[in-house]
C-alpha cells in the first residue's frame, strides 16, 4: 500500500493568520504553547487550517475554520452557527467532529472562527488517493460508505438528541427554493436564459416534506473522510455550515448533483463529482436503491430534489465566482466557476425538459 499523502500545505499568500492574536485568544484554552499553522488546500469556500499546539510529536492538533476573505453573502459562512450545531450533533452522530473552542470576536482574525478536533484519514476528490492503489474494491466501498452515512444521518432521532428545536422544518422545501433563488439573483454576473425557468418550475412543483430529519445540505463524497487503510470505514463527515432540519430528500438530491456521470464538456466539469464516473463506483441507480432499502423512503418524486440540488450547486459556484469577478479574491481556482455555474443551470433545465 502506498505511503499516506499529506493533506496540508503552506498557507496561501493573502490567507495568513495573525499568529500573535490567535495565540493570545487561545492561551486560556490551550495554555502558553507554541502554535504552528498549515492550510488544508482543498475546497472553494471557507478557509480551513491545521493548528498545531505544542512542539514535536507531543503537539495537539486542531482544525480552525473561518469564513472566506472579502464580503460574503448574507447568512452564509456562519461559523458561530456551525459550532453550535456541532455541539448538538457530535454526541448523537460521532462522524461529526467534536467542537473545541469558538471565538465570536471578528477583530481577532477578521471573522469569527472555531476550533474542532482533527481527525486523520483520506478524502476522495478528483481521483483515488494513493493509499487505495492496491484496493480495487475501494471505489465501491467508498460509495457504499457514503450512502450508509447519509442513511444513518437521516435516522438520528431529533427529539432525544435535542435537535427538534434547531430549525423550522414545516415549509422547508419552499424556503429552500426561495432562499437559493435570492442568492442567485444577488450573485448573478451574466444573464442566464435558463435560471428563471428552473426557479419557476421548482416553485410550481414544491412537494410536501417527505420527513423531517437532519439535513447536512452539502453531502458529497469529498466531505467524507475515510480510513486510509479501509475505504469502508468513515472517519468523519465534514462541513456542517448549512445543516438544517428539513426534508432528507433535499440531501439526496444534492448528492446526486455531485454524483456526476453524464459528464460536462472538459472545461466545464465540476471537480467535486468526478470520481463517481470512474469505473467501480456505484451507479446512480445503485446508490438510490441502497438508500431506499435502508430508509424505506419513496424516491418516485426525486427529480424535483435533483433539480433543486443542481440549482443549489450552481448558486454555490456562482457566489464564489462573483467574489472573483468583483476582485474580492484573486484565487485563480475560481476563474472558471462562472462557466460551471451556467452549465449546471442548463443541466437543471435539461432535467426539467427530460421529465416533461
Amino acid at each position: 500500500m502506498s505511503a499516506p499523502s499529506s493533506d496540508t500545505a503552506r498557507v496561501r499568500r493573502g490567507e495568513e493568520l495573525d499568529l500573535d492574536a490567535l495565540h493570545a485568544v487561545l492561551r486560556p484554552v490551550l495554555g502558553d504553547v507554541q502554535l504552528e499553522v498549515e492550510q488544508f488546500p482543498g475546497g472553494h469556500s471557507n478557509l480551513t487550517y491545521l493548528v498545531k499546539a505544542g512542539a514535536g510529536d507531543s503537539a495537539a492538533e486542531y482544525v480552525l475554520r473561518r469564513a472566506p476573505l472579502g464580503p460574503v453573502a448574507p447568512k452564509a459562512h456562519d461559523m458561530v452557527r456551525e459550532f453550535h450545531l456541532l455541539e448538538k450533533i457530535h454526541p448523537v452522530f460521532p462522524e461529526a467532529p467534536r467542537p473545541v473552542f469558538l471565538c465570536e470576536d471578528a477583530a481577532v482574525l477578521g471573522a469569527p472562527f472555531f476550533l474542532m478536533e482533527r481527525r486523520r484519514g483520506v478524502i476522495i476528490r478528483t481521483s483515488m488517493p494513493p493509499e487505495y492503489a492496491d484496493l480495487p474494491s475501494a471505489p465501491r466501498q467508498a460509495s457504499e460508505a457514503l450512502v450508509d452515512t447519509l442513511a444513518r444521518l437521516h435516522a438520528v432521532d431529533l427529539v432525544s438528541s435535542g435537535l427538534s428545536n434547531s430549525g423550522k422544518p414545516e415549509g422547508f422545501n419552499r424556503r429552500q427554493v426561495e432562499g437559493w433563488a435570492g442568492r442567485w439573483q444577488r450573485a448573478e454576473t451574466h444573464p442566464s436564459v435558463h435560471s428563471k425557468q428552473v426557479v419557476d418550475w421548482l416553485l410550481s412543483n414544491v412537494p410536501a416534506e417527505s420527513a423531517h430529519t437532519i439535513v447536512h445540505n452539502d453531502f458529497k463524497l469529498d466531505n467524507l473522510m475515510l480510513a486510509s487503510d479501509d475505504p469502508s470505514k468513515v472517519v468523519a463527515l465534514l462541513d456542517w455550515e448549512m445543516t438544517a432540519i428539513g426534508d432528507p430528500l433535499v440531501d439526496l438530491g444534492l448528492t446526486m448533483a455531485y454524483w456526476t456521470q453524464r459528464g460536462f464538456p472538459e472545461h466545464q466539469r465540476t471537480p467535486v463529482g468526478e470520481p463517481a464516473a470512474a469505473q467501480g463506483f456505484l451507479t446512480r441507480a445503485e446508490f438510490l436503491e441502497r438508500y431506499a432499502e435502508q430508509t424505506g423512503r419513496d424516491l418516485s418524486n426525486l427529480r424535483w430534489y435533483e433539480v433543486l440540488g443542481v440549482f443549489k450547486l450552481a448558486v454555490i459556484l456562482q457566489q464564489i465566482y462573483a467574489r472573483y469577478h468583483a476582485g474580492q479574491t484573486t484565487d485563480e481556482r475560481f476563474a472558471l466557476l462562472g462557466e460551471q455555474a451556467q452549465a449546471l443551470i442548463e443541466e437543471g433545465a435539461r432535467q426539467i425538459g427530460e421529465g416533461a
